[in-house]
């Protein structure tokens, strides 16, 4: 193995590292586990060693330069498949890079594969299987992303969110996932769920990583320099918010978030116990109105034209958003706009909100990929979002505690969670 270390790109030895030495330390990595894990629907071996060829000929240095990244399948990367999770695109060869693969690119990353979704980024799980356990889901939709990392094939992922498909496989596989505020990064090039939810988000082992992720293709330099420069970060204000939902959450989870709290209260946190308006309270079942009605208008040519081929999950939830009728679907946008403007106000008095990542660890089985009850909030309310790992349920596997901060906060959120990271593994 080279001297490289996936799990750590800003360590002395990866500063120094080249580009292809990187690479093949990942491809080696990946020889070595992705026969279990499954993580990987391409691995272009030649191509990223040609990219990290030319990285390492090039006197430009970018954010991102020479880290080698996987990329969710319904992302596209120029002259490599786009199959989405279905037998529909088996055959699909994509002309051009979606506007985020071109931006990390830009950065200097270097692609090295496509990773497994589910069935078109919805529930029907692909191959892939949990790197702490293989006999538990990694959650979706972006499951090879979150297991790629995990299993330290690659030190960092694209994935989507439209539900919850960063959150909860990050929380699952226990590692750092980032949804940006809504539109920070460009979806173009990205098969579309809906156009009101749908969110770029970030895989990778720390909260230090998935900001340099974020600054080198976002553009916003904020992003980074706030932590990179933060050498006595402020301790965060924190409101512990457990939803309508929380009796949804099992016991690791209660545990989680309460063991998260009295860490960082320990650690100087001003804690305050925050409740949600009562229009919250049909949040969800608001969301994921606008989720299935614009899924079943986005999908309409598979549904029309390769119905037969679509699992039979997806075509109940896309006959399912056929039937909300428009007066239904407008009131869960009105519902969501008029909660974006409440949570504004929530955010003057905290920095971040504590919630729950999952209702749980992974579940058990390949069945399922878990349920996004607890991130519907924040994909609605258009906020960033990021979980971060450390803390463990009863069954030794990893569970997450997420933390959102206000809209176009994603500094601000990225620095509680790079104060929040290391007082979590206390």
């Amino acid at each position: 193995m080279s001297a490289y270390k996936i799990n750590d790109p800003h360590s002395d030895e990866n500063r120094n590292a080249t580009a292809e030495a990187k690479v093949c330390e990942c491809l080696e990595r990946i020889d070595e586990r992705d026969a279990e894990i499954g993580a990987w629907e391409v691995v272009d071996r030649e191509g990223a060693l040609r990219q990290a060829k030319t990285r390492d000929q090039s006197a430009d240095r970018g954010l991102l330069h020479g880290i080698p990244i996987g990329v969710k399948d319904i992302i596209d990367v120029c002259g490599l498949p786009t199959r989405m999770g279905t037998p529909i695109y088996a055959a699909n060869v994509a002309g051009a890079d979606a506007a985020c693969v071109a931006l990390a690119r830009a950065a200097g990353a270097v692609v090295l594969g496509k990773t497994v979704t589910t069935e078109l980024a919805v529930f029907h799980p692909g191959k892939t299987r949990n790197p702490r356990n293989p006999e538990h889901t990694p959650g979706g939709s972006s499951s090879g992303s979150a297991a790629a990392v995990a299993a330290g094939m690659v030190p960092m992922a694209l994935g989507t969110q439209t539900a919850g498909s960063v959150i909860r496989p990050a929380s699952y596989c226990g590692i750092v996932g980032f949804k940006p505020s809504f539109g920070i990064i460009p979806r173009a090039g990205i098969k579309s769920q809906s156009e009101s939810l749908d969110t770029v988000g970030l895989m990778a082992n720390s909260v230090e990583d998935v900001a340099l992720f974020a600054a080198g293709i976002s553009g916003d330099r904020e992003i980074n320099i706030s932590i990179e420069s933060a050498h006595a970060p402020r301790v965060p204000r924190i409101g512990v918010c457990r939803t309508h939902e929380w009796d949804q959450a099992d016991n690791d989870t209660e545990q989680a978030i309460d063991t998260a709290a009295s860490r960082f209260a320990g650690h100087g946190a001003h804690i305050t116990q925050t409740e949600l308006p009562a229009p919250f309270a049909g949040l969800c079942a608001a969301q994921k109105d606008i989720q299935l009605f614009e899924a079943a208008r986005a999908y309409a040519f598979e549904y029309e034209t390769h119905r037969d081929r679509l699992s039979t999950r997806l075509r109940e939830l896309l006959d399912e958003g056929r039937s909300i009728s428009w007066p239904r679907y407008r009131a869960a946008l009105k519902l969501a706009i008029q909660c974006r403007a409440m949570i504004s106000d929530i955010f003057r008095h905290v920095d971040v909100l504590l919630m729950p990542s999952a209702p749980g660890c992974a579940p058990h089985g390949l069945q399922s990929t878990g349920d996004p009850v607890f991130n519907r909030i924040g994909t609605v309310l258009h906020l960033p979002c990021i979980t971060l790992p450390g803390l463990r349920g009863s069954n030794g596997m990893p569970v997450g505690i997420q933390l959102i901060g206000p809209f176009s906060g994603d500094a601000m959120t990225l620095r509680a969670a790079h104060w929040a990271q290391p007082v979590l593994l206390r």
